[in-house]
C-alpha cells in the first residue's frame, strides 16, 4: 500500500503544529498573568473599601496604567480593540499589520488593561496574538499569498483555542466568522494548530472545562416553549448591543478636551466605585457566570449586574484598549439567562432548578445573535461547559436569536467593526498577486453559467475550478457548479473588492 501526502498539506500540517506550540505557550502565560493581575487587584480593592491610603494609591495606579497602555495604542494603533477585524481586514486583503510590534505590545497592554479589572475579554487579543505569530512564522519561511493566509487564520484558531480550551469552537469561528471560506488547506492548519495549542493549554490549566456548570436537571419538552421566549429577547438585546457597540467610538469622540489616546483614562477611572463597591464585578466575567450558576442569585441582583457589566463593558471597550467583547458578551448572555428564569420563577411558570441551563442556553443565544455565528455558539458553549445534553436547546435558543436580529438587520458584529476600521473599499491594481476563493453555493445567480457568460471583474483571472477533490482547468465553456469553488487571481489589495463583486451575484 502506497501512503501519499501532498507536499502542500503536509508542509501546512508541520507548521501548524510548530505554531500551535508556541501560541499554546504565549497565550497560556498570556491568560495566567491576568488572573493573577486580577486577583491583586480585586484585593487592593477590598483593602480600599476601608482605607483611604488604598484608595489613594488605586487612583494613581490606575492613571499609571491608563497612560501607559494609552501610549501603546498611540504608538500602534493596531493593537486597539479586540484585534478580531483587523485579522479578518488583514486575511481579505483590506488591512496590514507589523507582527512584531503588534505582538509585544498586545500581550502587555492586554495583560495592564483586563489584569487590573476592566471588562474586556482575553480572547480577542489571544486570536490577535496567535494571527502576528502565524503571520510571522510566514515571513520567517518568505510565504506569500495563500500559504500566509492559512496561518495566519491557523494563529487566530490556536489563539482562541488556548484562551477557551475549546479547540473545535475555534476552528468554526474562523472558518464562519473570520475566513468566511471552508478552504481545506485552512481547515486543516486551523484545526491543527487549534488542537496543539489546547494540548499545551491544558498543561497549565487542567483538564476542567473554563466554565464547568453542574446543571443536573434536563429540560422537559414542555417547557420549550420558553426557548423560544428566550432568544426573542436575546436576539432584541442583541442588537441593542450591537448598536451601542458600533456608536461608541463617536460617543467618546465627543470627550474633545482628552486625546484619543487618553481615551483609557475614562475607564480605568469610572472602574474605582464598581470596583470597591463590587470587587468580584471586575474582569472579564468567567468567575461571574460560574457563580452566577451555582449560587441562584437575587432578581436585584442579577438587574444590578446586567445593568454594570452591559454600560461598563461598551466603556472599556470604547476607549480603544487593547481587550475583547467576546467574552463580556458571554457573561451578559449568562445574566440575562438567569434574570429570565428569575422572572419566570415569579411567576410560576418555571421552577428556579432550570437557572444554570438557562445561563448556558443564552450565552450561546447572545453571541448567536450578535457574531450572527450560531454553529460557532453551539460548539463554543458545548466544549466550554464540557457537555453534549444540551445541544438541541442550544439550537434552538441560538436560531432564534440569530434570526430575531437578522430580521432587525443587524449584520455580524466583527464585520461591522471592520468597516469602521477601513470604511471603504477601494481597488489596488498592483502588489503581489493573490487569491481568491469562491464557493459556488445551491440557488446561485452562477448556477449553469458557463465561464464565458459570467461577468469578471478587471483584473482578475479565474485559473482553477475546484470540483469535489478535483481541479479543473477551465475553458470559455467550462460549466459552473454548485458545490464548486472558483480560484480566482487578482492583485492582493483586490481581494476584497472581488469577494464581494462575487458575494452579490452568488
Amino acid at each position: 500500500m502506497h501512503l501519499k501526502i501532498e507536499d502542500t498539506r503536509l508542509s501546512t500540517l508541520l507548521n501548524s503544529i510548530f505554531i500551535g506550540i508556541l501560541i499554546g505557550l504565549i497565550v497560556s502565560t498570556f491568560r495566567l498573568a491576568i488572573e493573577h493581575l486580577l486577583e491583586i487587584s480585586q484585593s487592593i480593592y477590598r483593602l480600599a473599601s476601608s482605607s483611604w491610603h488604598w484608595l489613594a494609591l488605586i487612583v494613581v495606579i490606575n492613571i499609571i496604567l491608563a497612560v501607559l497602555v494609552g501610549l501603546l495604542v498611540k504608538t500602534s494603533p493596531q493593537i486597539s480593540g479586540s484585534g478580531i477585524p483587523q485579522i479578518e481586514g488583514q486575511l481579505s486583503g483590506e488591512y496590514e499589520e507589523k507582527w512584531w510590534p503588534v505582538l509585544w505590545k498586545k500581550f502587555t497592554g492586554g495583560i495592564l488593561a483586563i489584569g487590573s479589572g476592566l471588562m474586556l475579554g482575553r480572547e480577542g487579543p489571544s486570536i490577535q496574538l496567535g494571527a502576528v505569530v502565524g503571520q510571522g512564522w510566514s515571513e520567517t519561511l518568505h510565504y506569500s499569498g495563500s500559504q500566509r493566509r492559512v496561518l495566519i487564520a491557523g494563529g487566530a484558531a490556536a489563539g482562541l483555542s488556548a484562551a477557551f480550551n475549546a479547540p473545535i469552537a475555534s476552528t468554526l469561528f474562523v472558518l464562519e466568522e473570520i475566513y468566511h471560506n471552508f478552504s481545506p488547506l485552512v481547515w486543516i492548519s486551523a484545526l491543527t494548530s487549534a488542537v496543539v495549542s489546547n494540548f499545551v493549554s491544558l498543561n497549565f490549566f487542567g483538564l476542567t472545562p473554563v466554565l464547568a456548570i453542574r446543571y443536573p436537571h434536563s429540560l422537559p419538552l414542555g417547557l420549550y416553549w420558553h426557548l423560544i421566549a428566550l432568544g426573542i429577547l436575546l436576539g432584541l438585546f442583541g442588537r441593542l448591543y450591537q448598536l451601542c457597540t458600533l456608536n461608541l467610538k463617536k460617543w467618546y469622540q465627543k470627550i474633545s478636551f482628552l486625546p484619543r489616546w487618553l481615551h483609557s483614562l475614562v475607564p480605568f477611572i469610572t472602574i474605582i466605585p464598581i470596583g470597591i463597591l463590587w470587587p468580584s464585578y471586575l474582569g472579564g466575567g468567567n468567575s461571574i457566570i460560574t457563580a452566577i450558576a451555582n449560587k441562584n442569585p437575587i432578581f436585584m441582583t442579577l438587574f444590578t449586574l446586567l445593568i454594570i457589566r452591559f454600560i461598563f463593558s461598551m466603556v472599556s471597550y470604547g476607549s480603544g484598549l487593547p481587550g475583547g467583547i467576546f467574552l463580556p458578551i458571554l457573561t451578559l448572555g449568562a445574566i440575562f439567562g438567569a434574570l429570565y428564569v428569575s422572572i419566570m420563577a415569579n411567576l410560576n411558570l418555571i421552577d428556579i432548578h432550570y437557572l444554570p441551563n438557562f445561563v448556558i442556553y443564552a450565552m450561546a443565544g447572545y453571541f448567536a445573535a450578535i457574531g450572527k455565528a450560531p454553529f460557532t455558539a453551539i460548539l463554543l458553549i458545548t466544549e466550554m461547559v464540557g457537555s453534549l445534553q444540551h445541544l438541541m436547546p442550544l439550537a434552538v435558543v441560538a436560531l432564534t436569536a440569530y434570526i430575531v436580529l437578522d430580521l432587525l438587520g443587524g449584520e455580524p458584529i466583527y464585520e461591522s467593526l471592520l468597516h469602521q476600521l477601513v470604511p471603504t473599499i477601494t481597488a489596488t491594481p498592483s502588489g503581489p498577486q493573490d487569491r481568491v476563493e469562491i464557493p459556488i453555493v445551491e440557488g446561485s445567480k452562477l448556477d449553469g453559467l458557463a465561464v464565458r457568460n459570467i461577468s469578471w471583474p478587471k483584473e482578475s483571472l479565474l485559473i482553477s475550478i475546484r470540483r469535489g477533490s478535483n481541479s479543473i482547468i477551465p475553458s470559455g465553456d467550462s460549466v459552473i457548479k454548485p458545490g464548486d469553488t472558483l480560484i480566482v487571481t487578482t492583485h492582493r489589495g483586490n481581494r476584497k473588492k472581488i469577494a464581494a463583486h462575487f458575494a452579490k451575484i452568488n
